[in-house]
């Protein structure tokens, strides 16, 4: 029989690569419990409908990438494309945004149908970050700042630039549009196919084009942060201020627009140049219009997502993964002879007063020398060597493994009070 593998762009997380993303998402949500964010957690599955009337219809991801599909009693659903979407959704049906304010989190996976390429893929996976019911750029700033910290305590802050911009309000992009689009015209001829699709459809998506021509195009373009209204680029300026006395540094690219047409005001992107043509970790932005044009009462928002398997792959590019990460054990647990009862009561007891401490025991038998082979291959500091006479008596071996220190047999209580005295 053929045999049945994973569908393409979706991938197995194995038992080897874990303890990195564990490790990852650990500091991750480790630093935003610190910063008072909460948790919300909603389906991966929602009405098609959702993701037309935020992320818009003509954006590449309704048109393209969506994965959708009528249930049996055909209503359109759709596999999750992003989160921003699906956590005003859950805000505003459980009556969490009139009149409040709420920063949240949230994480899992994300589908969109795309070509798959190293760190892109059609499932992937994500840490949102979303605010509510705030005004001012001194949350822009906080979530930045926040997604600084993430990125330093991760140690590759070194490694990666941040660029913002201003798309300023409706209207002020509406009258960008027309000048960007009449300027465009003049050059349609020269432009890259998919831009020329776009000049009609969606323009301002062309200033993010990887079209090495029309990009030299758009250098004589007109640039929306000549074109922004009042209140946005006041709120542009107050960003930029706080993030100057926060010493975070960055870069102001006019061209940097968001594939996602709920976007307005600022916009950001943490980049890097070490993970070749996907350079984005983590991006985001203000969405002040996104509740009220899902049904909800106007409500200012501000939020960011970052890529699981990018922030992955780009620890382990600039060799950022901390030693011992792949280590299964502390402690190995060998049991010689008739002994198992004995061992998996000691491995509880241990397990109850010492919770720190990752303990392995040896099943499926075997002689002494194979189950010293195994713990060795477990990464365990400590094998404990439990065997019949051992047993009898109460006591147990302790044996280092990595270290010149020499072994010692003692009573249960004393190992388990030495073991918790190396901490």
């Amino acid at each position: 029989m053929k045999k049945i593998q994973a569908i393409r762009g979706m991938n197995d997380l194995l038992p080897a690569d874990s303890p990195l993303w564990q490790y990852v998402e650990s500091v991750v949500t480790d630093i935003l419990t610190r910063y008072a964010y909460q948790e919300i957690r909603f389906p991966i599955v929602e009405s098609t409908e959702l993701f037309k009337r935020s992320i818009g219809e003509v954006t590449d991801i309704v048109e393209k990438e969506m994965y959708t599909f009528e249930d049996r009693n055909g209503d359109s659903l759709t596999l999750r494309p992003e989160g921003t979407a699906c956590c005003v959704r859950a805000c505003e049906e459980n009556g969490l945004l009139y009149n409040q304010t709420q920063r949240l989190w949230y994480m899992g996976p994300m589908f969109r149908h795309e070509r798959p390429q190293k760190g892109r893929y059609r499932q992937f996976h994500q840490i949102g970050v979303e605010t509510f019911g705030i005004q001012g750029p001194d949350i822009d700033a906080e979530v930045l700042v926040l997604s600084a910290r993430i990125l330093r305590e991760l140690g590759v802050a070194d490694h990666v630039r941040l660029q913002i911009n201003s798309l300023g309000s409706t209207e002020a992009r509406t009258t960008y549009k027309q000048a960007l689009v009449a300027y465009l015209e003049q050059v349609k001829d020269q432009l890259d196919e998919d831009s020329k699709r776009r000049l009609e459809s969606n323009p301002l998506r062309i200033l993010d084009s990887k079209d090495a021509n029309t990009q030299s195009l758009l250098n004589a373009a007109p640039v929306l942060l000549d074109y922004l209204d009042d209140a946005s680029r006041e709120h542009f300026e107050g960003l930029k201020s706080l993030l100057d006395a926060a010493g975070i540094a960055y870069e102001v690219n006019p061209r940097l627009v968001r594939g996602l047409d709920y976007y307005g005001k600022t916009a950001f992107e943490w980049v890097t140049d070490k993970l070749g043509s996907q350079s984005t970790v983590c991006a985001g932005g203000r969405y002040d219009g996104l509740v009220e044009q899902l049904g909800g009462k106007s409500t200012p928002a501000v939020g960011f997502g970052i890529g699981l398997e990018r922030l992955v792959l780009l620890l382990q590019a600039v060799e950022a993964v901390p030693e011992g990460l792949d280590q299964q054990a502390d402690v190995y647990l060998v049991a010689v002879g008739n002994v198992q009862s004995v061992a998996m009561q000691l491995a509880e007891r241990i397990r109850d007063d010492l919770p720190f401490v990752r303990l392995l025991l040896n099943c499926g038998g075997g002689n002494f020398k194979s189950q010293l082979k195994r713990a060795d291959k477990s990464g365990a500091e400590i094998a404990l060597i439990l065997g019949e006479d051992e047993a009898q008596a109460e006591k147990v071996s302790i044996k280092f493994l990595r270290d010149d220190v020499e072994q010692q047999t003692l009573p249960f209580d004393e190992a388990i009070a030495y073991l918790q005295s190396l901490g």
